[in-house]
């Protein structure tokens, strides 16, 4: 018998031995040297049912997901965060990365949807059809109608490793076997604790950690802004959004729906009605010239980061908005930004899935950023030191907000018609029970704050929040401090509740001890918050209203100012069968305290109601003009003073 002969022999009765050896060795085979976009285009084959382009992987179709490919390959990588608007091929990035995985690099892998049905349905949908029509993942990934198959909808078994499929609802799954690989889908929609276990996504990331060359992969559109987990992890990662090159002046731009300009057409369809756009264009941040969609279609585009450092701790985070998609055109954004407008709820969707934006419902309220712009120099002295009061302010009052840990205060000035500035916004650390918490106040509430001229005011009024575990010691602390005229005061909420109202006399105890009384003034919060929210931040212009903000550093107004500020949003709920008005927290904005001191301020001012010409005379050195009769309102034999509140 001949050498071949021989060998033939041999292959034939090797051939029925186990199938599972050969498959087995196959995984020690090392991986060939291909990044995952690499692979993509030599192996990867879009599926019928899931792509609208089916056929082998193009990566001049989608030129943006090339780098964040090629990051889940970096061995620098450890994390790789991306936050994309659907209709980008976020889903074909995941499953890239997978198949890539499997095939040359393989290990244990953990693939997590925001619960099991979900999970389910990508696995039958996505995961199984790419498998099928990709030979190389098919010659890896056991049959599903092999008897005893390791292939389930749950379970993907391949030389090397396996892949588990599961919800972020299930503790056992998050919490079992050690894992190289995390895949985490729409985390923006993750349950916010497996059970009684906790972070779904800490859970999952804590299976990695007994390998050096584990992956974790985090994808979603965002949601609601400061309560993202995704926008979260993209902001700890390098930061990068794809950008155009404009063709006018070079700058480098995201393509962000702020700035497209369109014009449309409006025309009843039946009951409905409908848009039709008529144009859109592109207008680009640094020049403002005009671009077609055509135009920035054909101009070069990269990401640039702008948190590069991240990577030196293994994070890499992108965002893809839907303006980069092929498969979108903007008209058809456009479209459906103008048909959800009126419908918050619906627009919350356009903004997240489509627009790539987080969403914030301020009712009609500037972002943190648009305030922060607005922020204004107050100019400086001779001496070289900040102007604390600008001309315009005639009167001052202050806030204060009672925490167990803290004071929060603000110092406002008021002009006329309710025009304000903000003059020093601050946090006094310590225990409200303790003395030196207030004599710290008493520097806030003393000191004599300077115009340019040199010429000062002092607080006139001081309004402290006894809500909370502290009431008794404000109670005590403000009795001391009637000659200052600071009161302690009381928020009450509900529809109808009025501003303000005369004070009462509340006992103040200690130990279950009336040791005497002070004065109470019942606040109508509700109603304040209306005033500033759906008023003064309103005003765009500087006059009636409208609220100035001081630049300095040292005056507090930073982000942290403008998240409280802004913190809340009012509501219409129905409670036995009546409608009714409130006011909730937005997520992410937990911290309200600024807006607390700046009601507090403005209820000081109410109760102040101070005749503004005649502190503006005073304060200018101007003659009191000649006595006039006052202006007087008589109802039912009363004669009442007119409010100079009432006014604006």
């Amino acid at each position: 018998m001949s050498g071949s002969e021989t060998m033939t022999v041999k292959k034939r009765r090797l051939r029925p031995v186990d199938r599972t050896f050969a498959r087995a060795f196959a995984s020690y085979t090392p991986p060939a040297n291909l990044t995952v976009s690499e692979w993509a285009e030599r192996y990867r084959v879009l599926s019928r049912e899931s792509s609208a382009e089916a056929g082998p992987w193009r990566n001049s179709r989608t030129p943006y997901l090339v780098k964040p490919m090629d990051a889940f390959s970096d061995p620098r990588v450890r994390h790789l965060t991306m936050v994309a608007s659907s209709q980008v091929g976020k889903s074909e990035f995941i499953l890239n990365c997978i198949g890539y995985a499997i095939d040359q690099d393989p290990g244990s892998m953990l693939y997590i949807q925001p619960n099991i049905d979900d999970a389910k349905k990508f696995s039958r949908r996505r995961i199984a059809p790419m498998v099928r029509d990709c030979p190389t993942l098919k010659r890896r990934v056991a049959d599903a109608k092999g008897r005893d198959s390791a292939n389930t909808v749950q379970e993907k078994s391949f030389p090397g490793g396996a892949l588990s499929i599961i919800g972020s609802n299930s503790p056992a799954a998050l919490a079992s076997t050690p894992v190289r690989y995390i895949f985490g889908d729409e985390r923006d929609r993750w349950a916010l604790s497996a059970g009684t276990e906790g972070d779904p996504w800490k859970l999952a990331d804590a299976r990695t950690i007994t390998y050096y060359n584990a992956k974790l992969v985090d994808v979603s559109t965002c949601t609601v802004k400061g309560a993202s987990p995704i926008a979260d992890a993209f902001d700890d990662g390098t930061q990068e959004r794809w950008k155009h090159q404009c063709p006018h002046c070079g700058e480098w731009h995201e393509i962000d729906f702020d700035d497209i300009k369109f014009e449309f057409d409006t025309f009843k369809a039946g009951r409905k009605t409908d848009y039709k756009v008529t144009s859109v264009a592109w207008c680009c941040p640094s020049c403002a010239c005009i671009s077609t969609e055509e135009e920035m279609r054909q101009q070069p585009a990269r990401w640039d980061a702008d948190n590069p450092e991240a990577i030196n701790k293994g994070h890499r985070s992108f965002w893809l908005n839907g303006f980069a998609s092929p498969w979108q055109p903007w008209g058809k954004l456009v479209y459906e930004f103008l048909d959800a407008r009126k419908d918050p709820r619906k627009l919350q969707v356009v903004y997240n899935t489509k627009l790539g934006k987080l969403w914030e419902d301020r009712g009609g309220l500037a972002s943190e950023d648009d305030m922060m712009a607005r922020r204004e120099d107050y100019g400086t002295c001779e001496d070289g030191t900040p102007v604390e009061l600008p001309e315009g302010v005639l009167v001052l009052t202050c806030g204060v907000d009672t925490q167990d840990d803290r004071l929060e205060y603000e110092v406002v000035g008021w002009g006329h018609y309710g025009e304000s500035w903000g003059i020093k916004k601050g946090v006094i650390m310590g225990d409200p029970n303790d003395d030196e918490v207030w004599l710290r106040l008493d520097d806030v509430i003393d000191h004599v704050y300077k115009f340019e001229s040199g010429r000062g005011l002092t607080i006139s009024l001081t309004f402290v929040d006894s809500g909370g575990h502290k009431t008794q010691s404000v109670y005590k602390q403000c009795r001391a401090r009637l000659g200052k005229r600071v009161f302690a005061i009381k928020g009450k909420g509900g529809d109808g509740e009025p501003y303000t109202r005369p004070p009462s006399k509340v006992k103040i105890t200690v130990n279950g001890r009336a040791i005497g009384e002070t004065w109470l003034y019942t606040i109508g919060v509700d109603s304040g918050k209306a005033d500033i929210l759906k008023g003064s931040l309103l005003a765009l212009e500087p006059g009636p209203k409208y609220c100035h903000f001081n630049r300095d550093p040292e005056a507090g107004y930073d982000y942290r100012y403008f998240t409280g500020l802004m913190s809340e949003v009012q509501e219409e709920t129905l409670e036995r069968g009546r409608k009714r008005t409130v006011w909730k927290v937005l997520k992410g904005h937990e911290r309200n305290e600024p807006l607390d001191c700046r009601n507090y301020a403005m209820a000081a001012l109410r109760v102040l109601d101070p005749d503004m010409d005649a502190v503006e005379r005073r304060l200018k050195g101007t003659p009191e003009p000649a006595t006039a009769q006052p202006t007087r309102t008589r109802r039912r034999g009363v004669v009442k003073r007119q409010n100079a509140a009432d006014e604006w």
